[in-house]
């Protein structure tokens, strides 16, 4: 449920409005439209609306709302509309059955959205309506529900089965109900950020020449950002675990690095809320056969679970002791506790001690299942305890140690082992700001940069240029990134590039397509810059197209 408003400063007319809802929402997959909330006209829709009532943007701009949505002034969305306008509350319409949407057999059903869009003295503007097909779902819901009715009036020799039947509809209901509310924490988290984000560049627009805040507001920005990425990233390990596609990549790590990544990365959260934080660390190394990645968010999650539970100005002890065979790593806080009845379903998915929306960053509910799978796929165990609500809690991961001594790990390629060579880049989105942006870094960096926006342009550029490198993105209007990498590849001198994927997919699929369109690296979308500077020093002393500084 949509739960913040849309502040976008002074709207002195429908263009205004309908320019504003254009950034806001063009690229979402989601069907959007904006409205005004005086006289009901459409002011703004996405492509997404435009495909689902199979209508042409220029046809429902300007016209009326009623004209836009089945059943005309009849449909309930309109009465939203109103209330929302009016109350400036954000609503929600849970289903509503349409029968004269598309062609098909049978009715259609959608859900809406509604918030209110206000301009900077918080007077309203307008509303931006979400639609969501449902139907999927509320067919099945019908037809569980018509089920379990057949069941209970079945003979009296079929008892057993109608109270099965009955079983399932309350399970499947509680599914539905369980997903329907995970998505709702979902909008709900990922508009935390994107709202501090969006603020971070309203104040860099107005800081002028104050660079205090200017970096205070990077900053923030930055960590917001590293906070949506490590959402996304979670969500994608749920779906592989879940499929049985996530592979660790071990190496033999010193458990106090891991730690220390974590635990530089929980300061700010912890700083924020004012908590006491302690670590207690083994002097000697303790030896893991592990993946540091998926070990370092093993200790991070536990860590801003703490932080998320604790009050302000409570306690957080991270420590660490030799067990056997295994080493033991603790997290205990003097938080909000966990009650007996949660304690044996806490790794369990999407469970929460208590609903998001009551503290400021509740999360997803998935953290901890995370925490529990990627511990036993190396072969550990962790637990919880709790003495119930206000005690506090207490997770443990125990995990083998290494017996063996083993030789120390190879050293890693510096971005400065090797200075003054730089390279001609060619940078390909269709998305401007991030092909420009891009741009900007690498130009900082010292290489020759050019841009292009489409596959087509990609390939005459690439003609023209010839790059050292190219970075470019998969989805792209006229040409896509797979057969603009193709064309290039067929060209006389189109086998000496380093051809890097910059895309938003990373399924082990999409690295397998992008391999065989002639792509030599799949990076995902955001790339860190630190780990950009590394691919391109591993390759400045191998590549052509040199520009020597």
């Amino acid at each position: 449920m949509m739960d913040v408003k849309v502040e976008i400063g002074t709207v002195g007319s429908l263009l205004d409005l309908n320019r504003i809802c254009n950034h806001l929402s063009e690229r979402s997959p989601q069907p959007m439209v904006a409205v005004d909330g005086t006289t009901h006209l459409v002011v703004y829709l996405n492509n997404a609306f435009a495909r689902l009532v199979n209508r042409a943007k220029k046809d429902l701009i300007g016209r009326s709302f009623a004209e836009a949505v089945p059943e005309g002034e009849e449909n309930s969305c309109l009465a939203l509309l109103d209330r929302v306008f009016s109350s400036g509350i954000p609503e929600q319409l849970a289903e509503q059955e349409h029968r004269q949407v598309q062609a098909g057999p049978g009715p259609v059903y959608w859900s809406y959205s509604a918030w209110p869009i206000v301009d900077a003295n918080g007077r309203p503007a307008g509303v931006m309506i979400q639609v969501t097909d449902i139907t999927e779902t509320a067919i099945f819901r019908r037809q569980s529900v018509a089920m379990n009715e057949a069941l209970m009036v079945s003979a009296t020799g079929q008892h057993r089965l109608t109270e099965v039947g009955k079983l399932f509809g309350v399970q499947m209901q509680a599914a539905l109900e369980r997903r329907d509310h995970f998505l709702a924490v979902l909008s709900h988290e990922l508009r935390n950020p994107l709202a501090a984000i969006r603020n971070g560049m309203q104040v860099l627009k107005l800081a002028g020449n104050d660079t205090s805040a200017a970096e205070n507001s990077r900053e923030m920005m930055e960590r917001q950002l590293i906070q949506l990425v490590r959402l996304v990233d979670d969500l994608l390990d749920v779906s592989r675990i879940s499929t049985g596609k996530l592979v660790l990549r071990k190496e033999r790590v010193d458990l106090a690095s891991v730690l220390e990544n974590a635990i530089e990365s929980s300061r700010a959260i912890m700083a924020q809320q004012g908590h006491q934080f302690t670590v207690t660390l083994s002097a000697e190394p303790i030896l893991l056969d592990a993946d540091p990645t998926r070990l370092t968010q093993v200790f991070l999650n536990m860590l801003h679970n703490a932080a998320k539970y604790t009050e302000p100005g409570g306690q957080v002890r991270l420590s660490v002791r030799h067990d056997g065979h295994e080493v033991t790593v603790s997290v205990l806080d003097t938080g909000i506790g966990i009650p007996a009845a949660v304690l044996p379903l806490i790794f369990d998915i999407f469970v929460q001690v208590d609903p998001a929306w009551k503290r400021a960053q509740g999360g997803l509910g998935i953290g901890l299942s995370l925490v529990k799978e990627y511990v036993e796929l190396h072969g550990g165990r962790v637990e919880a305890f709790s003495s119930g609500p206000g005690q506090g809690s207490e997770f443990v991961v125990h995990l083998p140690l290494v017996i063996e001594k083993t030789s120390a790990p190879l050293p890693t390629i510096d971005a400065d082992t090797v200075p003054g060579i730089h390279h001609r880049v060619l940078v390909v989105d269709d998305n401007r700001d991030s092909a420009e942006s891009m741009a900007m870094i690498l130009g900082f960096m010292g290489h020759e940069v050019r841009t292009a926006f489409d596959g087509e342009a990609a390939v005459a550029a690439a003609a023209e240029f010839q790059p050292a490198i190219i970075l470019m993105d998969i989805g792209m209007p006229k040409v896509d990134g797979y057969e603009a990498a193709r064309r290039i590849r067929a060209m006389p001198w189109g086998g000496k590039p380093f051809l890097v994927a910059l895309t938003g997919w990373g399924s082990d699929g999409d690295r397998e397509r992008t391999t065989a369109a002639g792509f030599d690296r799949h990076l995902v979308k955001p790339v860190d810059p630190d780990e950009l500077v590394k691919l391109i020093a591993e390759l400045r002393t191998s590549l052509p197209g040199k520009v020597e500084q």
